[in-house]
């Protein structure tokens, strides 16, 4: 019975170990693809601060201004583009992300959603959403050329008024352990006022646009929506990354932890049974004599 139990713990102690080979190797991969993907970020937050920064200028310089993608009416239908990954074992990144979601969301039939990765798509499924768009396989390594795609048809909906607010939910980067759960609104695009939006407002003033600030902001607004969206899916690929390091560190923290308590647990019961054979053998040796 001893025996039984002794080869038990050493089975588990190779299960947990070739686990944690796993985890580990995960750990290492995690960590060669977020240094891969940070590099990305860097190059791709100036672009998209700069594309924003100058739809706020256009705003913030002018009055009056008449855009289809300026329109606001009634909010009677929303549109949420949603980013989560495509695979899990990254701890909360995705149910952050389809939770906060969910619970901004009273009546389903009010909502259209639009998602990328699949374990979002799968979520949304679930709780029955109407899905009007998913795409799949590249949470890990977006392209520009897909938040075109993504772009198009957010602009199209709002344009024919089949949604009449569009917003943009994704992860953004603070750092490796730090990942913000993040709503922007897309559609339609507004002003953003801030502490200095009077002084900076009077600085604006003396800019002019040719040959006119509505033909700048037709072709503008596009770029911003196209720019927010590979923005965002790129912050949410360094995220998902981040996420899974880290996820994958504790694992293997934690393997190591069941391993030292299972070698421990191993030596003792091996010393119980080492100590009963001795006893069994005095016993049988007394009962000799």
């Amino acid at each position: 019975m001893a025996q039984s139990g002794i080869r038990d713990i050493k089975r588990r102690i190779k299960s947990i170990g070739n686990t944690r080979q796993i985890t580990k190797a995960m750990e290492l991969v995690s960590s060669a693809k977020l240094n891969k993907y940070k590099s990305r970020l860097e190059k791709t937050r100036p672009y998209f601060d700069t594309v924003v920064e100058s739809i706020q200028d256009i705003l913030a310089s002018t009055t009056g201004i008449r855009h289809p993608l300026l329109e606001k009416r009634e909010v009677k239908k929303t549109c949420y583009l949603v980013i989560t990954s495509d695979r899990g074992l990254c701890g909360g990144y995705n149910s952050n992300i389809t939770r906060m979601v969910d619970n901004k969301i009273d009546n389903k039939e009010n909502v259209a959603i639009m998602v990328t990765g699949q374990k979002g798509r799968d979520f949304f499924k679930r709780k029955d959403y109407n899905i009007e768009k998913d795409i799949i396989g590249i949470s890990e390594d977006p392209q520009y050329s897909q938040a075109i795609e993504l772009g198009n048809i957010v602009t199209e909906l709002y344009e024919n008024g089949e949604v009449d607010e569009v917003n943009l939910v994704y992860t953004r980067f603070i750092s490796t352990i730090s990942h913000e759960p993040t709503i922007m609104k897309l559609l339609p695009a507004e002003k953003i006022t801030g502490e200095n939006s009077n002084e900076e407002n009077k600085k604006r003033a003396l800019i002019e646009y040719e040959p006119s600030a509505e033909e700048v902001l037709s072709y503008l607004i596009p770029k911003y929506i196209q720019s927010s969206i590979y923005g965002a899916l790129v912050e949410s690929s360094v995220s998902e990354q981040g996420a899974r390091r880290v996820a994958m560190e504790n694992a293997t923290d934690n393997a190591d932890e069941m391993v030292q308590k299972l070698n421990l647990k191993y030596n003792r019961a091996r010393q119980a049974a080492i100590t009963q054979e001795i006893s069994e053998i005095v016993g049988g040796a007394e009962a000799l004599k």
